[in-house]
């Protein structure tokens, strides 16, 4: 899949795109904070963290509220935290870069969907070190599905998402073995499963190995700030993350330079 597809950007769609987005993130804010806890994501309405009390509507105006507000909880004046405007700006502008990217047609919803289960997988990872079944099963079915319409490869689609998964199954029971300790999840064998269900095998492939450069390069990172050095656990899920997108728009480019 190349992007460009559809028909181009215009500043309507935009626009639209942003302003979908940031509601979404406004969601994915609620995903990323109840899912971990295993709590409702429809029951409770949103509360404040500090107070417990309950936001009204025009309280939770993505990004608008809390500038209005001033970033702190009009009840009891505590804190909000700048993660929240914080999604809410990073999907509405991955939104809009996606329909500038993509224009307005099948190519832009598939990576909507793609995208739209990133963010809240990556913000999860980062919390926690796991990537809830909820979110990476239903990308894998969500991806699947999306195949069928047109410009997609359900073939390929299905291809990827159990070659990418396979192997990295493959390579966290070859490392579980060797090393005798686990080095990767489940929820990363099941994170490039979807990513290869929307990008291919190409894409699997192409995710696998940026992700793993990524990684290594955040490893080292936090390797030289903690106190572990080579034990130092990092989520491998955001890298992941990033380097589908970069895969999902430069892949194209990467499989033709070699040929």
């Amino acid at each position: 899949m190349t992007p460009g597809n559809g028909y181009p950007g215009t500043p309507l769609l935009l626009i639209g795109s942003f302003l979908v987005g940031s509601c979404m993130g406004s969601f994915f804010n609620v995903l990323i904070h109840r899912l971990p806890r295993e709590e409702s994501i429809v029951r409770p309405g949103s509360r404040c963290p500090s107070c417990g009390r309950s936001i009204p509507p025009w309280e939770n105006v993505p990004l608008l509220s809390y500038l209005f507000l001033r970033g702190r909880c009009s009840g009891c004046g505590g804190r909000i935290s700048l993660r929240y405007p914080g999604v809410e700006a990073l999907t509405g502008a991955g939104y809009a870069i996606l329909a500038y990217l993509d224009g307005f047609g099948f190519p832009l919803l598939r990576d909507l969907v793609l995208f739209s289960f990133l963010v809240p997988i990556t913000f999860i990872d980062i919390d926690h070190r796991i990537i809830p079944d909820e979110l990476s099963l239903a990308g894998l079915a969500a991806g699947l599905l999306l195949s069928f319409l047109p410009g997609g490869d359900w073939k390929g689609s299905l291809l990827g998402g159990v070659l990418g998964g396979g192997i990295l199954y493959a390579t966290a029971f070859a490392y579980e073995k060797v090393t005798g300790r686990e080095g990767m999840g489940g929820g990363d064998v099941k994170l490039i499963a979807m990513i290869g269900a929307f990008l291919g095998w190409k894409g699997a492939l192409l995710t696998i190995f940026g992700g793993s450069i990524l990684g290594v390069a955040g490893g080292v990172v936090a390797m030289r700030k903690g106190t572990e050095g080579l034990k130092t656990a990092i989520p491998f899920g955001p890298y992941l993350c990033a380097a589908a997108l970069i895969a999902r728009f430069l892949g194209g480019a990467f499989w033709s330079a070699l040929g």
